[in-house]
C-alpha cells in the first residue's frame, strides 16, 4: 500500500469524525484498553494497514497483524490486535472498520470472481466504478483478491465508449480526432457493440477493443476477427452469477463494475477485552 498516499486520505476520514473533538473523550482520562478485530464471516482479509497508519496519526495506540494480508479467514478469526489509549483506541474504531470492511468485502468479492470464472488466461480487473475518495482502497483491494486494476483515472488511456463516439460521428472520425491530439505512449480502447464497429476497430490504430453487453457465444466469434496485436476486454452485465458463464471466451481481460459498485462489505467487529457478549 502507497503509505503517503493512504495517510493523507485516511487523515481526511479521522477528520471527518474528530474535527469537533469526541465528546466520549473524558470519560476515558488516561486508561488504557487492548481488544481484537474479528471477522464475523468468512472471506478474504484486506486493509491490515490501515491501524497501522491510523496509530501513527494518533499516537498512544499499537496494532498487531494475526492474519496476513490477502489470507482467506473463517468466521470467529482474530484477524489484529490493538492496545493503547482508551480515547484514540475508540475514536478511530469507526474509521478502521469502515474502511477494513469495505476493502475485505471488495477482496473477497475479486476473489469469487477470479475462482467462479476459473479461466487462468483470463484476468479480472476493476472499472472506475468507485466510491468518491475511496478509489485508491477500492483498486487495492481488487488487486489483493487476486484481480487487476483498470484505469485509475482519465488520463491512463484514452476509453472512447459509446457517447464520445456519438458525440463525434463514429469511430473512424473519432479515432481521426485522437491521433491529432493524443502522444504516442497513450494507449486507446475502443467500445464496440455490432460487428460492423468490430471492423473499423480492427482496421483502425487501436490498441484494445472492448466487447460491451456481449453474449460469450457471440464473443467467441468475434475474437476470430480480432488480431493478436490488439488486446480485448469484455464488459456490461457481467456478475459473480453469471461469470462462469464467460470460461474460454478468448479475452484477455474482464471488467467487473460490481466489485466496487456493489460492496458487500465483510462484517468485523472490534471487541474490547473484558466485554462480554450475550
Amino acid at each position: 500500500m502507497n503509505y503517503l498516499l493512504a495517510k493523507k486520505k485516511i487523515e481526511e476520514f479521522l477528520l471527518e469524525d474528530l474535527s469537533f473533538g469526541d465528546a466520549s473523550e473524558f470519560f476515558f482520562e488516561s486508561e488504557k484498553v487492548s481488544g481484537s478485530l474479528i471477522a464475523k464471516k468468512s472471506g478474504i482479509v484486506c486493509g491490515q494497514s490501515i491501524p497501522h497508519i491510523i496509530c501513527d496519526i494518533l499516537r498512544g495506540m499499537e496494532y498487531q497483524d494475526i492474519i496476513p494480508e490477502g489470507q482467506k479467514v473463517k468466521a470467529g478469526t482474530v484477524i489484529g490486535r490493538i492496545n493503547g489509549a482508551a480515547k484514540n483506541v475508540l475514536a478511530s474504531e469507526r474509521v478502521i472498520l469502515n474502511l477494513m470492511q469495505r476493502m475485505s468485502g471488495i477482496a473477497t468479492a475479486a476473489n469469487t470472481a477470479v475462482q467462479r470464472l476459473g479461466d487462468s488466461a483470463i484476468s479480472i480487473t476493476d472499472t472506475r466504478k468507485t466510491a468518491p475518495g475511496l478509489r485508491y482502497f477500492d483498486k487495492y483491494a481488487v488487486k489483493i483478491g487476486g484481480g487487476q486494476n483498470h484505469r485509475f483515472d482519465l488520463c491512463a488511456g484514452l476509453m472512447l465508449k459509446d457517447n464520445h463516439l456519438a458525440a463525434k460521428g463514429g469511430i473512424k472520425k473519432a479515432l481521426s480526432l485522437v491521433a491529432k491530439n493524443i502522444g504516442p505512449m497513450t494507449k486507446v480502447e475502443v467500445e464496440i457493440e455490432t460487428k460492423e464497429q468490430l471492423a473499423v476497430a480492427v482496421k483502425s490504430t487501436v490498441d484494445a477493443i472492448m466487447f460491451d453487453n456481449q453474449e460469450p457465444k457471440v464473443i467467441k466469434e468475434w475474437m476470430q476477427e480480432v488480431p493478436a496485436h490488439i488486446t480485448t476486454e469484455a464488459s456490461g452485465g457481467i456478475n459473480l452469477e453469471n461469470i462462469a458463464r464467460y470460461k474460454g471466451c478468448g479475452v484477455d481481460f474482464i471488467s467487473l463494475g460490481c466489485l466496487t459498485n456493489e460492496v458487500k462489505p465483510l462484517d468485523i467487529s472490534f471487541v474490547l477485552d473484558g466485554v462480554i457478549k450475550s
